[in-house]
């Protein structure tokens, strides 16, 4: 039975559009004909190791046409939610070099000093040490004075082959343990901002948008949150017997082999 046509699809992109370094089958082709039934789309990811600018490189090596405005991370609500509602704050990213620098571009002040740290921003960080835990836990439980947040809840990143490595949550909750605080905001999937940021300026009703992922805590979970019709996708984390165990309503409205199924 054929999908019915969305105003707008909103894709995930490691797991869903393509695994590693391979584009997954399909996905090429697929948001091409989107786009030429006159479909918005876009494209929303937690992996924060790469700017939205590294993301557009890597899609259009890939085949797929995308442009900067299209690409949405945690590292842009974080940076966006930053200067609304803590412009002052001084940050401690735990963090790799994409979210620093968009932190310093942004003229958020980011430091290590535990007697100045407002902000432990955690993250998806190659580089974690104890050091920087020893950071985090100054500044949050012996000065008292910090509070804790993250770009992203995932707990792995795939990799091809069916292997991964820990993220952001991994670092969470050694931060959590040590501290005995609680992460009090994640600005990644699936906070339902992300999607409506997304679709800011569009005037497309929720309703009207298709989210596409392959992950059921975070792309299907924002989606079902936000008020869209969701998709999983069978080729990156979530499986099919997941999906059916879950409460009916948060069920995805769609199960698909992969992206070449929207069409």
């Amino acid at each position: 039975m054929p999908l019915p046509r969305y105003d707008a699809y909103v894709f995930d992109l490691d797991g869903t559009l393509y695994l590693g370094d391979d584009l997954l089958p399909g996905a090429s082709a697929t948001v091409a004909s989107l786009r030429e039934g006159g479909a918005l789309v876009r494209f929303v990811s937690n992996n924060v190791t790469r700017s939205p600018q590294q993301y557009v490189d890597k899609l259009t090596r890939l085949g797929i046409e995308v442009h900067l405005d299209e690409v949405l991370t945690p590292t842009v609500t974080a940076v966006r939610w930053l200067l609304e509602h803590a412009p002052d704050a001084v940050v401690f990213p735990i963090a790799p070099e994409p979210v620093v620098s968009a932190l310093t571009e942004a003229g958020i002040a980011v430091g290590q000093d535990p007697e100045r740290i407002d902000i432990v921003l955690a993250s998806y960080d190659r580089s974690f040490s104890y050091a920087k835990l020893q950071i985090a836990f100054d500044a949050i439980w012996y000065h008292r004075r910090a509070r804790l947040m993250s770009t992203n809840p995932d707990r792995f990143c795939p990799y091809p082959g069916g292997r991964g490595e820990p993220d952001a949550a991994a670092i969470v909750a050694a931060i959590e343990a040590s501290t005995g605080t609680r992460c009090e905001r994640t600005f990644g999937k699936p906070d339902p901002a992300v999607l409506e940021l997304a679709l800011a300026g569009s005037e497309i009703s929720l309703d009207r948008v298709l989210m596409v992922g392959d992950r059921l805590a975070t792309d299907i979970a924002m989606g079902v949150a936000a008020g869209t019709a969701t998709a999983l996708v069978l080729t990156g984390d979530s499986t099919a017997a997941e999906a059916g165990a879950l409460p009916e309503r948060q069920r995805p409205a769609h199960v698909l082999d992969g992206v070449a199924d929207l069409v």
